[in-house]
């Protein structure tokens, strides 16, 4: 009996240590889920806007309009804030010796988290641990 009375408070001790871990690493895995879906949205939306951007007689209104419409459905908070560089008539190498012309969309996409980031800025007290990560995709598709 007496053995059971010194033991008493070891399981609220064990969670009051493992729990906050437990609890941060769970956070950690849906922020970083979060983050990666943002991240596959912004590089779909550059895919979107370097198809249309091959098409001719396609504007760059077009285009962007496609990129920030993309993003929109996406649902990301803040698809304006996106920005998109469209450069047409890029020269790729596409064998050997051979070139072609081709169109390259850019997007750059403020994303924050919305846990970590608060965490860390607890932690440190830098500036710059606050501000968003810019998430960057590309891509280039040979012109028709």
């Amino acid at each position: 009996m007496k053995a059971g009375r010194d033991e008493r408070g070891q399981a609220l001790i064990e969670t009051a240590l493992t729990f906050p871990l437990v609890l941060l690493l769970s956070i950690s895995v849906f922020e970083f889920g979060r983050a990666f879906q943002h991240w596959q949205v912004v590089t779909n939306a550059a895919r979107e806007g370097a198809r249309l951007a091959v098409l001719p007689g396609v504007t760059d209104e077009a285009v962007l309009a496609r990129v920030q419409a993309y993003l929109e459905a996406g649902q990301l908070a803040g698809a304006d804030a996106a920005s998109v560089d469209i450069v047409n008539n890029d020269e790729i190498s596409i064998g050997e010796a051979a070139t072609a012309s081709a169109s390259t969309v850019t997007v750059q996409y403020p994303y924050q988290f919305i846990v970590l980031q608060p965490i860390v800025q607890l932690v440190v007290s830098d500036s710059l641990v606050g501000a968003p990560i810019t998430m960057t995709a590309s891509a280039t598709m040979r012109n028709e």
